[in-house]
């Protein structure tokens, strides 16, 4: 069985201001995990959290899809190998719609756990966006 993650979010931001936290490593590291990401399709990368005695603190990715400044996908492996894809959409009037949708969850508790994770992150990024 193969679950998939939808969440939207809205921003009162520009649409490049978003794509700069979605992609910039120092940013993105604010409002996530520390990481060595780059905007590069086919480029690996490392986000690195606290380790604990279930998990290493380590997840994988690779860059798969890189439209500036509408799309963004990689994989996510740790422990599981999913999908994650961002897709930014200008409302107009200062706003930003952020579509998040992670592909490849294994089950139900794996899914909640996504949702709780990118939920909580998505408010450290609406932090970010305000300053």
């Amino acid at each position: 069985m193969s679950l998939t993650l939808t969440l939207d979010f809205e921003y009162k931001t520009t649409i490049e201001k978003l794509w700069s936290a979605l992609t910039d490593s120092s940013k993105l590291a604010k409002w996530t995990l520390e990481n060595d990401f780059k905007p590069i399709v086919g480029h690996q990368f490392t986000f690195r959290a606290q380790p604990s005695e279930y998990w290493d603190g380590i997840i994988q990715g690779e860059v798969l899809i890189v439209e500036e400044p509408t799309r963004l996908s990689y994989t996510w492996a740790g422990g599981e190998k999913h999908t994650v894809t961002w897709t930014l959409q200008d409302l107009g009037d200062g706003k930003v719609n952020l579509h998040l949708e992670q592909t490849g969850i294994s089950s139900p508790p794996a899914l909640n756990g996504a949702k709780y994770g990118w939920t909580n992150w998505n408010k450290e990024l609406e932090k970010l966006l305000a300053e």
